[in-house]
């Protein structure tokens, strides 16, 4: 078997970079040892979306009353959330499993390690070995949740992201270790539901790589929905007996003794690179990371690596983009290399947090002069007519030349509105021009406008 590409993975890096392939001409391999999609579509992004729609609905009808409606005695049926999110999940890797037929990609299923220039060994899902060579290879095989040395994870009462998606039944009580967009985003699920959850983070403050007032503005919502948030806080042990978690947590104060019948390990994602013949290779590595150039080869003549496992954020978007510059550079087309200081992040909580390019802090380390706009969902209409006015808009300038250097969003929806920012930041839009683009009226979108107006001192409805 030999193909002009192969690629290791198929999560929405090794995917998206198969079907751009063949598009461009090129006869492509695609090889996975579990399920088409990778972790976004069946572990990760989609399934988890699921699951958190089914909070919102439960959420919307025991808040029925606010809108002028009585629902009676809602309830809970966890398998039955669990079961929709795996049939949305099983179906989004069908869907991908046409488009590789579609588009004449050769599927070959197995577990798949580098044995030599243009080589990769396979050993497939009947125990049979053997070679496929490609004149291009690129790694993607993504992460997986990250273990930290004092807390193992038996997959049962100490869990990472995947068990949590999959439990036999809803847990009565959950602490959270972490409070990145994995760990707020099930501990929204969860307590939404009725669990009690408490969040440990060993960080000043939750959400820590946005901005500070997003910060702020989730801490209370979080304490207002009865999640305990503990910062400045590390998990130190914990001992399961019984089918109940001991787990001691370090504060600033002293260490406290907590009980609950599940942990969740949620802090970051750590890359799979074993096994695959690297260091044979004389793949460059480091801090866990492959070594790559703005076209993401490595080291090795042939050999690229995108998504997780490189440099960047670990976020599918960002995976799906690397994969797609990778294989047009690959096919002697002249892809500009991708921008990282414009890549939007989203976290799927209720309200939602989006945001692009600098916080306000950065944006002041690096030296720019700046105005600073924030207009509240609780003034706009929209939000009040759809009963959700947490939350802000709140955009960043440079006061010199009105370069947008940073968008922070807390609202219903505003993971759909964060685009917004982040093609007028490539397009290098300033301030006064955004201030010029009509916004409809009413939609949850125009707080940008508003927010953009308010750093410029001409805002309407503040």
């Amino acid at each position: 078997m030999k193909f002009d590409i192969a690629i290791i993975g198929s999560g929405p890096g090794g995917y998206v970079a198969a079907i751009r392939a063949a598009q461009l001409g090129k006869s492509v391999a695609i090889i996975e040892k579990a399920e088409l999609g990778g972790v976004c579509l069946n572990w990760g992004c989609i399934p988890t979306k699921a699951l958190l729609k089914s909070a919102q609905v439960f959420d919307y009808i025991n808040h029925a009353t606010d809108f002028g409606i009585t629902v009676s005695n809602p309830k809970v049926d966890f398998d039955g959330m669990v079961k929709r999110s795996r049939g949305i999940a099983d179906g989004m890797s069908k869907g991908i499993a046409y488009l590789m037929k579609k588009n004449a990609i050769e599927v070959v299923k197995g577990t798949a390690k580098l044995a030599g220039k243009g080589k990769i060994s396979i050993n497939d899902s009947e125990g049979k070995n053997f070679i496929l060579e490609a004149e291009h290879i690129i790694l993607s095989t993504g992460s997986r949740s990250r273990e930290l040395p004092n807390i193992k994870m038996d997959g049962t009462h100490i869990v990472g992201y995947r068990e949590a998606m999959v439990l036999p039944k809803q847990p009565k009580e959950m602490i959270i270790i972490g409070s990145g967009a994995i760990g707020m985003e099930f501990a929204y699920f969860y307590a939404s539901i009725g669990t009690t959850v408490t969040i440990v983070e060993f960080m000043p403050r939750i959400l820590p790589i946005e901005d500070e007032d997003v910060s702020k503005a989730m801490s209370s919502v979080y304490k207002k929905r009865g999640i305990t948030v503990m910062t400045d806080s590390s998990v130190e042990k914990v001992v399961v007996q019984k089918n109940r978690c001991f787990v001691t947590v370090k504060t600033k104060t002293g260490e406290i003794s907590l009980e609950s019948d599940i942990v969740l390990s949620a802090a970051g994602v750590q890359t799979n690179l074993e096994n695959l013949g690297l260091e044979e290779m004389g793949i460059k590595i480091d801090k866990g990371k492959v070594i790559v150039d703005d076209f993401y080869r490595t080291s090795a003549p042939g050999i690229y690596a995108i998504g997780d496992i490189v440099p960047g954020p670990a976020l599918a978007h960002v995976a799906s983009a690397e994969g797609i510059i990778c294989v047009e550079a690959i096919s002697g087309h002249h892809p500009s290399p991708l921008n990282y200081g414009n890549i939007p992040g989203c976290t799927y909580t209720h309200p939602e947090v989006a945001s692009v390019g600098y916080t306000e802090a950065q944006a002041k380390e690096k030296g720019y002069d700046i105005i600073v706009g924030k207009f509240p969902f609780s003034a706009s209409g929209k939000a009040s007519a759809g009963g959700h006015k947490e939350g802000f808009v709140k955009v960043i300038f440079d006061k010199k030349y009105g370069e947008w250097l940073g968008c922070h969003m807390v609202g219903e929806g505003v993971t759909d509105i964060i685009i917004e920012a982040v093609v007028a930041r490539n397009l290098e839009t300033t301030g006064l021009e955004i201030l010029k683009s009509v916004h409809p009226h009413p939609t949850m979108s125009e707080a940008v406008m508003e927010a953009v107006a308010q750093a410029y001192g001409e805002c309407i409805h503040l």
